[in-house]
């Protein structure tokens, strides 16, 4: 008996693409994941029409014009959400972008989750500004969409030290982060810093990609090297390319259900009477996901 190959899973991505260099990374892993079928993508946190700018390039630059992209809402800046990956885009117009463009991104983000004809997954990357909008206006929508986010920090922080940190995602905006982890999803899981804040491509692993001839991964790399301020032998630590990686796959994890509360100081602790929550709390084997992150962004 032949097999079918499964339907791509619809999925929307909020990102706040343009700090840290990790959201870049997850994007072009993204668009290498046949599994996801992006139906949008949304800019959140600080100057967001400036986050537009790069996901427009970078869609660009892959030939993914297809995907439409949205504006979210605009906040000031402050230290967390620099600019810097600015000079990649310091002569891009946002009107040049040959796709669609929305202006409000809370208004499509809600029109594509109300007119979802099947289960969304949306994936969270960043802070959760963006959300809580749409789940006042639209509360309903929650019961049909699969919550996948990088957040939280459970009993580890960056590369597998012990001990809880409030994680920016949810302490940049902790009410948003509570409305989120208060919300009737139809499932959630998330990747706290305990899982997704040890992934880093090294050695073979990294060349690869700095040796590739890729058009979306010279960018990828070009825009690393304007964060870092120059070359680099190894990448950044790569969060939210798990958040990705577990809108289609368990696979390299422990995933377990656990109940999650987010603290008013941005702490995220487990308690029995907590949100039940799916969350990759180790893994089983690190080495593999980074080879299958090389493996995926290398082949075209």
């Amino acid at each position: 008996m032949s097999q079918t190959t499964p339907s791509p899973v619809p999925v929307i991505l909020d990102t706040d693409i343009g700090s840290d260099i990790d959201d870049t990374w997850a994007l072009a892993m993204l668009l290498r994941s046949p599994e996801l079928d992006v139906k949008l993508i949304v800019s959140s946190t600080g100057d967001t029409t400036y986050r537009a700018k790069i996901v427009c390039k970078l869609l660009e630059v892959a030939g993914r014009t297809d995907i439409p992209v949205a504006i979210g809402i605009p906040e000031e800046e402050d230290e967390d959400t620099a600019k810097n990956q600015a000079v990649w885009v310091a002569d891009y117009d946002l009107n040049q972008y040959p796709g669609k463009l929305y202006t409000n991104g809370i208004v499509a983000l809600t029109d594509a989750l109300q007119s979802a004809t099947e289960p969304t997954t949306l994936m969270c990357i960043g802070p959760l500004t963006n959300i809580p909008p749409v789940l006042e206006q639209a509360p309903y929508v929650a019961s049909n969409t699969r919550f996948v986010g990088m957040h939280g920090s459970i009993a580890k922080n960056y590369n597998g030290q012990m001990g809880a940190i409030p994680e920016y995602n949810v302490r940049h905006d902790v009410k948003a982060c509570q409305a989120v982890f208060a919300a009737s999803w139809r499932e959630m899981i998330i990747t706290p810093l305990d899982t997704c804040g040890m992934v880093m491509l090294r050695d073979a692993k990294y060349q690869a990609i700095v040796e590739s001839s890729d058009p979306l991964l010279k960018a990828v790399i070009e825009n690393y090297h304007i964060w870092n301020g120059g070359p680099a032998k190894q990448s950044s630590i790569l969060f939210d390319t798990v958040a990705i990686h577990l809108a289609y796959s368990r696979a390299f994890l422990r995933v377990g259900e656990l109940g999650v509360r987010i603290t008013d100081d941005g702490y995220t602790i487990l308690e029995d009477e907590g949100r039940p929550t799916q969350i990759a709390i180790d893994w089983n084997d690190l080495d593999g996901f980074e080879n299958a992150l090389v493996q995926r962004l290398t082949q075209v």
